[in-house]
């Protein structure tokens, strides 16, 4: 049998999924779209499975979460639905669980967090609200365990027995919006059984003008007048827009409910606390500050602290396993050729991307506990506003300002946006925030030719990467991503403190992520630069890599770059190395040119032909396309070659236009 977890964002739902099924889960994609699917199995009942739906409010098709669970239910028709609210909260949680009752699927109510509502000295009469809302209910806190073992059994009961819920109307009968939902019914019943859709929910959606559903019961002209004219007379009625007839209803009875079956809980304690610091943390002056320092704090443990001391001590591990296997390889004997393809293909190469999985790892431990504390949610919040400009929502936010430390967990950051369009729109702004494994190419170039100007260069690059960012933003707003951002519905939780069980899964779930869907790509793309580095067109390794079919290529596309003012086939092949990883740009560059990269700032003036060619390949390195974990990253969330393709291109696209530019427009100043 199948189980689907429903219910809104912050009410516990994934403390519950993992109550549920041990934190044992199946993490995929629903078909078709980027929303993340959780799937485990109950435990103590095989083959008993359970999906953790979108956390969402409501059922109208806004963002591609509520079209998910919305599709989800209809199509694959689950045996039972738990709903879990926050018994906090409760008039607002009942809202989404009244549009769920219309589904007219088996359906159990997992009243959550009952210990805190206890604990305030709020009670909730388990047996009234169970008889109104027509569904059995159960209180439960997941995450102490309370409950949950009884919320199984009666989900179980309920779904093995087709136990429907009871509860068919909600509003009384003489009302405008009684009358117009049973005279909708009516009209589209015989559509609706053809279809399968439950009759009652084809109704309310009509009301509410979704357009897809219309669609799928195949209305003619006649019958959507007939319908347009039932709605137009709710609204003579009740004085009342259509939209805000039925959520008035909706909202009327659930107040009746909680009027006989709940005594609500005194403000607590979490509450208070919770709103003398957002005095501070959501302060229309301290706000912005605030994140910031606490923003350049995980940046500074992730990135030069923790994170780096792990990703040294994998290093140095990565590093002793390749001496130990060349060793190896060398004493036996093997062939040169296949001994290379280990050792520099394989080992070297994939070994420097999977350096990159401390500093993921690192970085969404601290994001997890910023999510989970709630603070995450208050910066969506103050930032909405100036990134609805850019036609983005205060979501993307966040994954843009991680593509500053790396573009890899930036692209994975993007799930929090609940739009598909801004989540998209977000992914293509990534590469444009400078990220920090580019800093050794900045720094390299800032020696050679800013020597004592290095702090000025660095802001001069990343303000320019922030601004065409924007612009492109703006491009973007009026062409491929038309429309506007999808209105924005945040709840501010409590300030609670974190699980150690979900931050734990979570760690989990991207270290899996990067390992097994990126870490393909990357293998092959490794292979095939250690083999064009490798071998020249006779398919005869070369002991000179200027020699090779890479260095040919470089040669070949050398060309493009004249007009930037680096047209040296060995700046070209250095690009081309980097998008493996940005810091073997570097290192490619020393060894074609014949130093060490300690000393490489000594020599790289004088092989650019002027300070400006410099300026426009630092440019062109900041803009082009990212690296080749990132690229992996970008089409595991598009599911799409040719979208990731169109990134990469127009990235690199982005990047000779700015650098032309650079180079032309300050050769008439210089």
């Amino acid at each position: 049998m199948k189980f689907a977890l429903a219910g809104n964002q912050n009410c516990g739902k994934t403390a519950l999924f993992n109550a549920l099924t041990g934190m044992r889960c199946h993490v995929g994609n629903f078909p078709g779209v980027t929303v993340e699917q959780k799937t485990g199995e109950i435990r103590g009942f095989g083959g008993y499975s359970v999906v953790d739906l979108p956390g969402i409010y409501s059922l109208r098709p806004y963002t591609q979460e509520e079209i998910v669970t919305r599709d989800y239910i209809l199509n694959e028709k689950p045996d039972c639905i738990i709903n879990i609210i926050d018994a906090t909260n409760i008039e607002r949680n009942l809202y989404l669980t009244m549009q769920l009752l219309e589904l007219d699927v088996p359906m159990v109510l997992a009243l959550n967090m009952m210990d805190e509502v206890r604990a305030n000295g709020g009670t909730v009469d388990i047996e009234k609200i169970s008889r109104e809302l027509g569904i059995p209910a159960v209180p439960i806190s997941a995450i102490k365990g309370e409950g949950v073992s009884e919320l199984i059994d009666r989900a179980v009961d309920t779904a093995k027995h087709h136990v429907l819920p009871v509860r068919a109307d909600f509003c009384a009968s003489d009302s405008p919006c009684h009358r117009c939902i049973h005279a909708v019914m009516h009209l589209v019943q015989d559509h609706a059984e053809e279809e399968g859709l439950p009759l009652r929910f084809c109704a309310s959606k009509l009301i509410e003008s979704d357009s897809d559903i219309a669609d799928k019961l195949r209305l003619d002209t006649n019958e959507r007048e007939l319908i347009e004219h039932c709605l137009v007379q709710l609204e003579s009625e009740s004085g009342l827009d259509r939209n805000a007839a039925l959520a008035d209803m909706r909202y009327c009875f659930i107040e009746s409910v909680v009027a006989c079956a709940v005594v609500k809980a005194n403000e607590s304690r979490e509450h208070r606390r919770s709103v003398a610091i957002d005095k501070i943390l959501t302060g229309k002056y301290t706000a912005i500050p605030v994140f910031l320092g606490v923003m350049m704090l995980v940046f500074w443990l992730t990135f030069n602290v923790i994170g780096a001391a792990l990703q040294r001590l994998l290093e140095a591990g990565i590093g002793q396993l390749t001496d130990i296997v060349d060793r190896a390889l060398t004493s036996f004997g093997l062939n040169e050729v296949i001994h290379s393809l280990i050792i520099d293909g394989i080992f070297n190469g994939v070994g420097s991307v999977l350096s990159f999985l401390p500093i993921i790892v690192t970085l969404f431990f601290f994001l997890s506990i910023l999510e989970d504390t709630g603070y995450m949610a208050r910066i969506a919040f103050v930032m909405d506003k100036p990134l609805r400009r850019l036609g983005l929502s205060g979501r993307s936010f966040v994954p843009m300002l991680i593509g500053f430390g790396c573009s890899v967990p930036a692209v994975m950051a993007t799930r929090t946006v609940s739009s598909d369009r801004d989540r998209k729109m977000t992914m293509m702004l990534v590469p444009f925030m400078s990220c920090s494994a580019k800093i050794p190419i900045y720094a390299v170039f800032t020696a050679a030719f800013f020597p004592g100007h290095g702090a000025v260069v660095m802001f001069a690059l990343y303000f320019t990467g922030i601004i065409l960012g924007i612009l492109m933003a703006l491009l973007l707003k009026g062409t491929a991503f038309r429309g506007k951002p999808v209105p924005f519905v945040m709840e501010l939780p409590n300030y609670r403190l974190p699980s150690p069980r979900s931050v734990g899964l979570l760690l989990w779930e991207k270290a899996r992520d990067f390992l097994q869907r990126a870490f393909s790509v990357i293998f092959i793309a490794t292979v095939v630069i250690w083999f064009l580095q490798s071998f020249d067109y006779h398919l005869n390794p070369v002991s000179d890599s200027t020699e090779s079919m890479l260095a040919n290529v470089g040669q070949a596309i050398s060309v493009i770059f004249k007009p930037l003012g680096f047209g040296d086939w060995r700046f070209s092949t250095a690009l081309i190395s980097g998008f493996i990883a940005k810091e073997q740009v570097v290192s490619t560059l020393a060894v074609l040119i014949g130093c060490d990269a300690s000393v490489l700032y000594t020599v790289l003036p004088s092989a650019f032909p002027s300070t400006l060619a410099a300026c426009s390949f630092l440019v062109f390195t900041l803009l082009y396309t990212p690296c080749v974990a990132a690229v992996a990253s970008f089409r595991r969330e598009f599911n799409s070659r040719i979208t990731t393709l169109g990134v990469v291109i127009l990235q690199c696209a982005v990047a000779w236009i700015a650098a032309f530019l650079v180079y032309n427009i300050g050769g008439l100043f210089l």
